[in-house]
């Protein structure tokens, strides 16, 4: 096994929840009139629900206190995690194997802790991981590289001997940049950013089990 240390995003890595994490977010800003390109959950994936409602906020213009953002997301968000979210293809069965073979399993999301924990306890494996870390955790996104440098040192490993996963273009850059190896992972929410991702990774899988294989 050539990486024994891995940390995981959640959100469209893990578990299939990209299409309720986007009708959540999009929904507040519908019922807002808020105007958005394109690319709008490309760029707020990475920044968990308060850096979301500051992007909200100071770059679109909603005007609505940072407090009741969250809690409308919280709100949105809560019964999908807690009932209905799956993982995805191969996700349980693959980590049950590196951690039989002695990895050291971590996760780090921009999911708060809410739906972060009931939904991993749902699926039989929240206690499979080491830390499973929200960016709240860190009081800053994964566009900061601290937040990758901070969690090498909670776990106590060199950076450079952490592989990270995520299906986010640029969580994944900034984890490159930050020094960590990085495995891109396929999800259709970002499918048509996936030659983006394969430029800043060192790996790129498609299906989780692919994994046993690097």
């Amino acid at each position: 096994m050539k990486y024994t240390t891995f940390l995981f995003d959640f959100d469209g890595t893990l578990v299939d929840s990209m299409p309720a994490y986007v009708s959540v977010m999009l929904r507040i800003l519908d019922e807002n009139n808020i105007k958005y390109k394109s690319d709008i959950i490309k760029i707020i994936t990475p920044l968990g629900y308060v850096g979301t409602t500051k992007y909200y906020n100071e770059q679109l213009g909603l005007k609505m206190p940072q407090n009741e953002i969250i809690e409308l997301m919280n709100r949105y968000a809560y019964d999908e995690y807690a009932y209905n979210i799956p993982a995805k293809t191969n996700v349980i069965e693959t980590l049950k194997k590196l951690k039989k073979q002695g990895a050291d399993l971590n996760v780090l999301t921009a999911s708060p802790h809410l739906v972060l924990d009931v939904c991993l306890k749902r699926l039989g494996i929240f206690d499979i991981f080491t830390y499973v870390w929200s960016c709240d955790d860190f009081g800053t996104t994964k566009t900061d590289t601290e937040i990758y440098k901070m969690a090498a040192k909670k776990i106590g490993k060199p950076i450079g001997e952490i592989i990270f996963l995520d299906d986010n273009y640029n969580a994944d850059k900034t984890a490159a940049i930050a020094g960590m190896k990085v495995c891109g992972v396929y999800d259709k929410s970002s499918e048509e950013y996936t030659d983006e991702i394969k430029k800043v990774s060192n790996h790129y899988i498609n299906d989780f089990c692919e994994l046993l294989d690097l």
